[in-house]
C-alpha cells in the first residue's frame, strides 16, 4: 500500500479508536469519584487527592513522553499506553482496597496523559496541513459520541461493576494488538529531521519551556483543566450527597455533554474560524464562569442541565482554540515536545478535584463553583498576556519562529494571534486542534 493510501486509513483508524477509547473511558472512569464515596466511604476532599494523583505524575511524565515519542516513534508510545491502560482496568476490576483501586487509577491516568498529546501529534505527522482542522474536528466529534453513550452504559450495566473494567481492558488490548499490526507511513521534515536526531531528550524539553508564549498557555491550561479536566470528581460526590436521584443525575449530566458537542460542534468550528482561536478562548473561559454560577444556583434537572450545556459551549470553544495556539508555536521536528510540554496542564486535573473537593468538604457545593468560576477567570487572563510575549531568542539574538521554523525579527502584540488565525483557518487552514479529556 503507498503511502499516500496509507494516510487516510490511519488517520481514520486513529479516529475510530478515539471513539471506542472514550467509549471505555466513560462508562468506567467516569463514575470512579462515586464508587470511592458509595463503596469506599470517602469524603471529597480525599476523593478529589486520590483522583488527582494520577493526573498530577502524568502531567510531569508526558513532556518527555512527548519527546520520546519524537524519536522512538509516536506509535510505539502508543502501544504501551494501551497494554497500561488494559492492565489498570484489570486492576480496578479486582481491587478490594483503596490502595490497589487509587494504585490502578494512577496508572491509567499517566496512560491517559501520555496517550492523549502522543496520539495528536501522530495525526498532526500523518495528516496534510490543508486537512488538520477538519480530521482533528472529526476527532474530537468521535470522542464526544462515546462520553454522550459511555456513562448510559455505565448505569445500564450497574455503576463501577467488574465486568465493565474487564470488558474496557479488553478492549485497550484488542487496540494495542490492532495498532501494532496497523503501518504507518513514515514522516520526516525536511528542514528538521537532523537536527532533531541531534537534540537530546532534556535540551528538547528545556527548549519548550523557555518559551514564553507556551509558558503562559501552561499556565492558563492548568486553570481550564482544573474546571473541566475532572468536574465529575466534584460534580458527582456534590450530586449524590445533595440531589435526590443525584447518581443518575450525574449520569445523564454526562451524556448532556457530548451529546452537545456533537450538535453543536461544528457550528463552533465556523465560530472559532471567524473570530481567531485567542477569542474563542476567551469566551469559553466566560462561558466556564457562567456555567459554575448556574451550577450554583440550579436545584432541580432544568437548572443542572441548562448549566451543563453552557458548560459545554465553553468547553467546546476552548479545547480547539488553546491547541491551535499551541500548533502555531511549534514545528514538526519539536511538536511532541511542545504538546508534551503543554500536557503540564493536566495538573488542573490534580488541583480541581483536591482543591474542589477540599472546599467542598469544608464550606460547601457554593464556595466550590466560585472557586471554579475563578479560575475560568484566570485562565482567560494567561492567554491573554501569553499571545502579547514574543517567541524566545535564539543564540544569535534573534526571535526563532517555530511555526515556520525561520529567523525573523521579533514581533510583538496580539495580531500574531488574532490577524494570523486568518492565515490558520482562509488560507492555510492548518493548525490541528487536539482535544481530549
Amino acid at each position: 500500500m503507498s503511502e499516500g493510501t496509507q494516510r487516510p486509513h490511519v488517520l481514520l483508524f486513529l479516529i475510530a479508536g478515539t471513539g471506542v477509547v472514550t467509549i471505555a473511558r466513560a462508562m468506567t472512569l467516569t463514575f470512579l469519584a462515586i464508587k470511592l464515596q458509595g463503596t469506599f466511604g470517602l469524603g471529597p476532599a480525599m476523593i478529589g487527592f486520590l483522583l488527582g494523583i494520577g493526573p498530577l505524575i502524568g502531567a510531569f511524565a508526558s513532556p518527555f513522553a512527548g519527546s520520546i515519542s519524537d524519536r522512538v516513534g509516536r506509535k510505539s508510545v502508543l502501544i504501551l499506553t494501551l497494554v497500561a491502560m488494559g492492565l489498570s482496568m484489570v486492576g480496578l476490576a479486582l481491587a478490594e482496597t483503596v490502595f490497589v483501586f487509587c494504585l490502578a487509577q494512577s496508572v491509567a491516568a499517566v496512560a491517559l496523559s501520555i496517550y492523549g498529546p502522543t496520539s495528536r501529534a501522530l495525526m498532526s505527522d500523518i495528516c496534510p496541513e490543508s486537512d488538520r482542522l477538519k480530521f482533528f474536528s472529526w476527532r474530537y466529534t468521535v470522542s464526544n459520541v462515546g462520553w454522550a453513550i459511555g456513562p448510559v452504559i455505565g448505569i445500564a450495566a450497574g455503576v463501577a461493576s467488574t465486568i465493565l473494567f474487564v470488558t474496557a481492558g479488553a478492549v485497550y488490548g484488542v487496540l494495542a494488538l490492532s495498532l501494532y499490526w496497523l503501518q504507518t507511513p513514515a514522516f520526516e521534515d525536511a528542514d528538521d529531521g537532523a537536527a532533531s536526531s541531534a537534540t537530546s531528550l532534556s535540551a528538547s524539553v528545556k527548549a519548550a519551556m523557555r518559551d514564553p508564549r507556551l509558558l503562559y498557555f501552561i499556565g492558563g491550561g492548568t486553570m481550564l483543566v482544573a474546571v473541566y479536566g475532572q468536574w465529575s470528581a466534584t460534580v458527582g460526590p456534590y450530586l449524590a450527597d445533595n440531589v435526590e436521584g443525584g447518581v443518575e443525575l450525574f449520569a445523564y449530566l454526562a451524556s448532556i455533554n457530548g451529546l452537545v458537542v456533537l450538535i453543536v460542534n461544528p457550528i463552533a468550528r465556523r465560530f472559532v474560524e471567524r473570530v481567531g482561536a485567542l477569542s474563542a478562548v476567551v469566551t469559553g473561559c466566560a462561558l466556564f464562569l457562567l456555567s459554575q454560577l448556574g451550577f450554583l444556583a440550579a436545584v432541580n434537572f432544568p437548572g443542572f442541565a441548562i448549566s451543563m450545556v453552557v458548560f459545554t459551549l465553553g468547553e467546546i470553544l476552548v479545547l480547539p482554540s488553546e491547541y491551535i495556539l499551541v500548533d502555531r508555536v511549534s514545528n514538526a521536528r519539536n511538536r511532541g515536545s511542545y504538546f508534551g510540554a503543554h500536557s503540564l496542564s493536566s495538573i488542573g486535573s490534580f488541583l480541581g478535584p483536591t482543591l474542589g473537593g477540599m472546599v467542598l468538604g469544608v464550606f460547601g457545593g457554593a464556595a466550590m463553583f466560585v472557586l471554579f468560576a475563578g479560575f475560568a477567570a484566570a485562565g482567560a487572563l494567561f492567554f491573554a498576556i501569553g499571545t502579547r510575549m514574543p517567541p524566545p531568542m535564539s543564540e544569535t539574538g534573534s526571535s526563532v519562529d517555530a511555526v515556520a521554523g525561520t529567523r525573523r525579527p521579533r514581533l510583538s502584540g496580539t495580531r500574531r494571534y488574532l490577524a494570523p488565525d486568518v492565515d490558520i483557518y482562509r488560507q492555510a487552514r492548518s493548525m490541528a486542534r487536539s482535544c481530549g479529556r
